[in-house]
């Protein structure tokens, strides 16, 4: 009934989203610097309703091109592996010098694989680059069945696989356990696909460790108060009709729920930059919620294993973490260089959560493993932006090249 009535509700806004957009239409041609301010006012706030809605679509990465030493290259993405849930998406450049090839596991949790548009486009510069690009639950017909914690971890294995040996696994938030769980296997198992290196980026590896909003929320309720009240089922209009789903509308209210001042300051902002004629400031903030309202729809198994597995129990840290029946045992990682990177003002994955990693694979000798504590950013500041460009990354490089 939770995903019904919101459709409805989205489609009953729809006419009027329709309807602000062909008034904006009619009146931005008219927009000039010597247009009055109240004409300007009038079209921002056409604007600002005709975008007043979430997406349920995949946004392009964009990235058509980027510089390799001097030289710009072209990017072209090419599909390298199709499974129901995921598609391991290539990067493909064609240089002449053979680059280190990086897997990049985007989370799943509430937005498409674009939200990493700037992490992949910085890491292009000096690796063949790989992405998990997650599909949207809603829509995956019932009959490719479910898709668990443990459908996650095969997938990622199934992708190294593909990929053959060599390959450096960069992890953001959310799959840093997956990742640690499917190298934890693959090294147990002596499997020449296991990663070079695996860099973990501002993840949940141990929840208990100064706990967040987020950890609160999720250790503070049940497990069948998630199911209850969070699980929808997606309805017949969509090609994944029938499936038990957490929405990816919820996920983002969640999120925007800790930080609502910020949200509405923004759209505060983005009103008066469109009045007052400032395009380039009005079209920054554009693109970054045109991505954040971008949502993609979870599994419900995946999403309530999650909760439970990662942040209730904390079975990876505390040993009881099982795979299709089999103990998995980080300290299997021998050969696997490590980096971890947590961000000092991290209010989703806080300071420790993600070094924990170094507790739990004892096996790997110090020249192997790496913390960076970035001082001055948030969640999103690990990943993307200035500081990650100039500072993390550099970090980043040197320990895949170090381990290839």
């Amino acid at each position: 009934m939770m995903y019904l009535a919101y459709q409805n509700q989205n489609d009953l806004m729809d006419p009027l989203r329709s309807l602000a957009r062909s008034a904006h239409s009619l009146i931005e041609p008219w927009i000039s610097p010597s247009s009055t301010s109240s004409l300007r006012s009038l079209a921002a706030a056409y604007e600002m309703v005709a975008r007043s809605s979430f997406t349920h679509s995949r946004p392009p990465y964009g990235i058509d091109e980027v510089m390799v030493g001097n030289e710009r290259v072209k990017v072209e993405e090419r599909p390298r592996f199709v499974a129901p849930f995921g598609t391991l998406l290539h990067f493909r450049k064609d240089v002449q010098t053979p680059q280190p090839r990086v897997l990049v596991v985007a989370p799943l949790s509430g937005h498409f694989a674009t939200l990493l548009r700037n992490t992949v486009k910085t890491l292009l510069t000096d690796h063949d680059v790989y992405i998990t690009d997650w599909h949207n639950a809603r829509d995956v017909p019932l009959s490719q069945g479910r898709f668990g914690f443990e459908d996650y971890v095969d997938d990622l294995m199934t992708f190294l696989r593909v990929l053959g040996p060599g390959t450096h696994v960069v992890a953001v938030c959310q799959p840093c356990v997956q990742v640690l769980c499917a190298t934890a296997l693959m090294a147990e198992e002596d499997d020449p696909a296991t990663p070079r290196s695996i860099t973990l980026m501002a993840g949940p590896v141990d929840t208990r460790i100064n706990p967040t909003k987020v950890n609160e929320l999720a250790t503070s309720k049940p497990y069948d108060w998630f199911e209850t009240n969070l699980i929808a089922t997606v309805p017949s209009r969509f090609p994944g009709a029938g499936r038990r789903v957490y929405p990816g509308f919820v996920q983002l209210s969640a999120f925007m729920s800790m930080n609502m001042d910020r949200h509405v300051k923004a759209h505060v902002e983005l009103y008066e930059n469109l009045a007052k004629g400032e395009a380039e400031k009005a079209a920054t903030a554009k693109a970054f919620y045109d991505e954040y309202f971008a949502v993609l729809d979870l599994d419900a198994e995946f999403y309530l294993e999650t909760i439970s597995w990662v942040f209730q129990e904390a079975r990876l840290p505390q040993g009881l973490m099982t795979h299709r029946g089999r103990k998995v045992d980080p300290s299997a990682i021998r050969r696997t260089a490590l980096l971890t990177v947590e961000g000092e003002r991290d209010d989703i994955c806080s300071l420790g959560q993600t070094a924990a990693a170094h507790d739990l694979t004892p096996s790997l000798k110090p020249y192997r493993r790496r913390h960076h504590m970035q001082a001055g950013v948030g969640h999103y500041g690990v990943f993307s932006g200035k500081r990650w460009e100039n500072q993390i990354y550099p970090i980043v490089r040197n320990v895949i090249l170090s381990a290839d």
